[in-house]
C-alpha cells in the first residue's frame, strides 16, 4: 500500500479534511464520497507535525457522523506492509482514531486495538491507547499478553504515567507489572539531594557568571539562567557569540533565558533583525513578544515571507506579534494562513490574532472553529463565537462530549449559562 501523502488544494473538501479545517467537517455530511476522503486521511497521515497536531478526534467524529465502519481502519493497520515496518508513524493516527472512536461510544474499535496489541508490529502504541481509555473492561484478559510482550524496561515505560485503573488491574494479576508500578512510585519520590549544589550563583558578579557561561560545561546553563533572571546586559553579548553557531544546549539555554528578559531587549533585537548576524530568529521572538507598533512592518514582512515559503513554523511568531499589536493590516495574511496552512497547530494563534485585530471578520472563523481539529481553536471559538441556534447546538455537543478536552467543555459550558 502506498502511504505517500499528497496534499490537495485547500479549496477542495479533501484538502480541507487533510488540514483539519472546521469547514470540511461541516460540509462532509452533504458531500457524496466524503467518507473515502476521511479514510484516506487516516491511512496517509497528513499532519505537518505529528508531535504537535491533533487529528484523531476530528476524524473519529467524522466517522461517527457519517456512520463509517472501522473495518477500513483495521485493514490499514493489518496491511502486509505492517510486518517488519519500523516506522510507527504509519499507524499512529489510525490507533488514535480508534481510541477516540471508543470514547465516542463506538466500542467495537476497542476490539481492533486489542487485536493490534496482540499481532501488530507497533503493539506498544496500541497498549498505550487502551491504557489511556482508563476502562478495565476493555482490557480484560490481556494480562498474559502484557507480561509476554513486555520486558522489564518496557513495563517501566508502560506504567510511567499517573495512576490508572487499567494498570492497577494488570498489577493485581501480574507480579511483574506490580513490580514495575512499585519502581515507578519509588522513582517519583527520590531522596532529597543536599542543598548547596548551586549555592553562590546569586552572589556572583555578572562578569563571573559570563566566564562560567563561556566554559560550556554543566555549570554554564545555570549561569546563563541566572544572567537571564537578572536581565544582565552581558547576556545579550553572549547571545551574539552563541546563537550564530550551530545549535547547542548552551545556545538553547540563552534562548530560554532571553524569554525572561522583557522589553529591555528590544533595541538589541531590532539591531539583530537588521544585521542578519545569525540572531534573527531570536530577534523575531523578542519583537513578537515585546515589540511596539514600529515593529509591525518587519513582522508583516516576516509573515509574508513565511507564507510564501510555506514555512508554517516561521509564521507563528509574526502572527502572535501582529495579533498582540492589533495590526489590522495583517488581516488578509492571517486569513491566508488560516486557510492554506497545513500546520493546524498554527490556527489557535491565527484565531487569537483575528479576534483581536478584526472582531467582526473573526466571527465567521469562530463559527468554523467549533468544528476544528485543534482543541486550542475549539476553546477560543467557544469563548468568542456569536450565539445562534446553530452555535448553541454545537456548544452543547462540545460541552457534553466525553471525548472532548476539559478546557473546551468548560468554555462551551460557560457560554451556555
Amino acid at each position: 500500500m502506498n502511504n505517500e501523502v499528497v496534499l490537495e488544494s485547500a479549496g477542495t473538501l479533501h484538502g480541507q479534511l487533510q488540514r483539519g479545517l472546521g469547514r470540511a467537517a461541516r460540509r462532509a455530511a452533504d458531500t457524496p464520497g466524503a467518507g473515502e476522503y476521511v479514510y484516506d486521511c487516516v491511512r496517509r497521515d497528513p499532519r505537518w507535525d505529528q508531535q504537535c497536531e491533533t487529528r484523531g478526534l476530528y476524524y473519529a467524529r467524522l466517522m461517527v457522523d457519517l456512520e463509517m465502519p472501522v473495518g477500513p481502519v483495521a485493514d490499514h493497520l493489518f496491511d502486509p506492509a505492517d510486518q517488519g515496518d519500523e516506522d510507527e508513524s504509519r499507524v499512529w493516527l489510525g490507533l488514535q482514531v480508534l481510541g477516540d472512536l471508543v470514547r465516542l461510544s463506538r466500542r467495537e474499535a476497542a476490539l481492533v486495538l486489542r487485536r493490534y496489541a496482540d499481532e501488530g508490529t507497533h503493539w506498544f502504541d496500541a497498549l498505550e491507547e487502551l491504557i489511556e481509555l482508563r476502562d478495565p473492561s476493555l482490557t480484560t484478559g490481556m494480562t498474559g499478553l502484557v507480561a509476554a510482550r513486555c520486558d522489564d524496561d518496557t513495563l517501566d515505560e508502560l506504567v510511567n504515567r499517573p495512576p490508572n485503573p487499567v494498570i492497577d488491574n494488570w498489577a493485581a494479576a501480574e507480579p511483574r507489572v506490580a513490580a514495575a508500578v512499585a519502581r515507578r512510585r519509588g522513582a517519583a519520590h527520590p531522596a532529597r539531594r543536599p542543598g548547596g549544589a548551586g549555592a553562590g550563583r546569586s552572589q556572583r558578579t555578572e562578569s563571573e557568571l559570563l566566564d562560567l557561561a563561556r566554559r560550556r560545561d554543566d555549570g554554564a546553563v545555570a549561569a546563563i539562567f541566572e544572567l537571564g533572571r537578572r536581565r544582565a546586559p552581558g547576556l545579550l553579548d553572549l547571545a551574539e557569540e552563541l546563537l550564530p553557531q550551530r545549535p547547542s544546549r548552551w545556545g538553547g539555554a540563552v534562548c530560554r533565558a532571553l524569554r525572561e528578559y522583557g522589553p529591555d531587549a528590544l533595541p538589541r533585537a531590532r539591531a539583530w533583525a537588521a544585521a542578519h548576524n545569525g540572531c534573527e530568529d531570536m530577534a523575531l521572538r523578542i519583537l513578537a513578544r515585546h515589540g511596539t507598533r514600529q515593529d509591525i512592518p518587519l513582522l508583516m514582512s516576516e509573515l509574508r515571507d513565511a507564507l510564501y515559503r510555506r514555512d508554517w513554523s516561521d509564521a507563528a511568531g509574526p502572527i502572535e506579534g501582529l495579533g498582540r499589536l492589533r495590526a489590522g493590516e495583517a488581516v488578509p495574511l492571517l486569513k491566508t494562513a488560516w486557510t492554506e496552512s497545513t500546520y493546524a497547530y498554527l490556527r489557535p494563534r491565527v484565531l487569537t490574532a483575528l479576534t483581536r485585530t478584526a472582531p467582526h471578520t473573526a466571527e465567521a472563523y469562530t463559527v468554523e472553529g467549533l468544528w476544528d481539529c485543534e482543541e486550542g481553536v475549539r476553546e477560543i471559538a467557544a469563548q468568542a463565537v456569536p450565539l445562534t441556534g446553530e452555535t448553541r447546538i454545537r456548544l452543547q455537543r462540545l460541552h457534553h462530549d466525553p471525548a472532548e478536552e476539559a478546557e473546551v467543555r468548560a468554555a462551551a459550558a460557560g457560554r451556555l449559562i
